[in-house]
C-alpha cells in the first residue's frame, strides 16, 4: 500500500478525518456507554481465563489461540461486508497496522503458553500490568492523555487491589501446579511479557494514530496477523490439532471466538478511537477480579473479605482516574 504522511501527533486528534464521524469524534472523559461496554468486556475477559484453562487438556493452548482468531477473521469479513466497511483501501496504515498486529500476536502466544506452566490467577496478575505501560508511554506521544498525580494514585489503588485480591489465588496456584518452580517462573515471565506486549500494542495504536481508521480494520490487522503467525508456532511446538472435543470444549471455543476475539475486541478498538486510552485501560484491573468471582461461582471457591475489599479499592481507583480536573 502507498504510504501517506500522517498528521503530527500533537495535532493528530484535531486533524482526524471525519469519515465515519460518529466513531471518530473523541471525548475527554468516559460516558455511560463507555463504562457499560468496558464492564461487559472485562466481565467476559475474566470468564475467558477460566474457559481457556478449563479445556487445555483437550485443546492445545496455541491451537485454541489460532482457531479463535481464524474464526474471528471470518466473522469480521461477514460483518464488514454487511455494513459496507472497506478493509483494503490505501490509507497509509499498513506498516503501523502490522506492527500492532505483531505485538498482539506475540501477546496472545505468551498468554496461552504461559497458561501451560502456571495458574490462570497467577498469570493474570502479571498480564494486567499493561495499564502501567499505557499510562507511562502514551503521554509521550499524546500530550492530552498525561495523568495527573490524583489519577496516578487511582491507578496505584487499582493495582494494589489486584495484588491483594490475587494473593490467595497465587499461593494456591503455585502450590497446586504439577510443574516445578522453573516452569512456574517461566509462566510468570510469559505473563509479564504478555502484559508489556498488550500495553505496547495500545501505545503503538495511539502513537501511530491508527484510531483514524475504522475499528474493524484495526481489529483485522491484529487478529489476521495472529491467525497467520500463531499456527506456525503451534506446529513448531508439536501441538496436536484434533477436533474430538467435549461439549464444554466446543462451547468454550465458540465463546472465545464470537464474543472474545470478535465482539469484545471490536468494541475495544472502537473505544480506543473515541475515548482516552489511559482512562479506559484502567478498567482492565476489573478483569482479574471477575476471574476470581467466576472461579468462586464455577469452582466452588469462597468469596473472601479480601476479595470484597479489593473490589472496593478498584472502584475507588477507577473514580480517581476518571475524576475531572477542578
Amino acid at each position: 500500500m502507498a504510504k501517506r504522511t500522517a498528521p503530527p501527533l500533537a495535532t493528530a486528534e484535531r486533524n482526524q478525518p471525519r469519515h465515519n464521524a460518529g466513531m471518530n469524534l473523541r471525548k475527554d472523559n468516559l460516558d455511560g456507554l463507555a463504562v457499560g461496554m468496558l464492564l461487559a468486556c472485562c466481565m467476559f475477559w475474566g470468564l475467558q481465563q477460566v474457559l481457556v484453562k478449563a479445556i487445555m487438556s483437550e485443546v492445545a493452548p496455541l491451537f485454541q489461540a489460532s482457531l479463535r482468531c481464524i474464526g474471528a477473521c471470518v466473522l469480521l469479513f461477514i460483518w464488514c461486508r454487511v455494513r459496507g466497511v472497506r478493509l483494503f483501501e490505501r490509507d497509509g496504515s499498513l506498516w503501523p497496522g502490522l506492527l500492532a498486529g505483531g505485538l498482539f500476536a506475540a501477546e496472545f502466544a505468551c498468554i496461552y503458553l504461559g497458561l501451560r506452566y502456571t495458574s490462570a490467577s497467577r498469570l493474570t496478575v502479571f498480564l494486567y500490568t499493561s495499564p502501567f505501560w499505557v499510562a507511562a508511554l502514551v503521554p509521550l506521544f499524546v500530550k492530552s492523555e498525561r495523568l495527573r498525580p490524583l489519577q496516578w494514585l487511582g491507578l496505584a489503588c487499582a493495582f494494589v487491589a489486584v495484588v491483594f485480591a490475587m494473593r490467595e489465588g497465587m499461593d494456591a496456584g503455585g502450590s497446586g501446579m504439577d510443574h516445578g518452580m522453573s516452569h512456574g517462573t517461566l509462566g510468570d515471565m510469559l505473563g509479564l511479557a504478555a502484559g508489556a506486549l498488550w500495553g505496547l500494542t495500545t501505545v503503538s495504536i495511539r502513537a501511530n494514530n491508527l484510531t483514524r481508521i475504522a475499528p474493524e480494520k484495526l481489529l483485522l490487522y491484529q487478529i489476521a496477523t495472529t491467525a497467520l503467525a500463531v499456527p506456525w508456532i503451534s506446529f513448531a511446538l508439536g501441538e496436536t490439532w484434533s477436533f474430538h472435543w467435549s461439549p464444554l470444549a466446543w462451547g468454550s471455543m465458540l465463546a472465545q471466538t464470537v464474543i472474545g476475539a470478535f465482539a469484545s475486541y471490536l468494541a475495544w478498538m472502537w473505544m480506543l478511537g473515541r475515548y482516552p486510552a489511559t482512562k479506559i485501560s484502567v478498567f482492565v484491573f476489573l478483569t482479574p477480579l471477575f476471574a476470581l468471582l467466576f472461579g468462586t461461582w464455577l469452582l466452588g471457591e469462597s468469596a473472601t473479605p479480601a476479595l470484597l475489599a479489593a473490589l472496593g479499592l478498584v472502584v475507588i481507583g477507577i473514580v480517581l482516574v476518571n475524576r475531572k480536573p477542578t
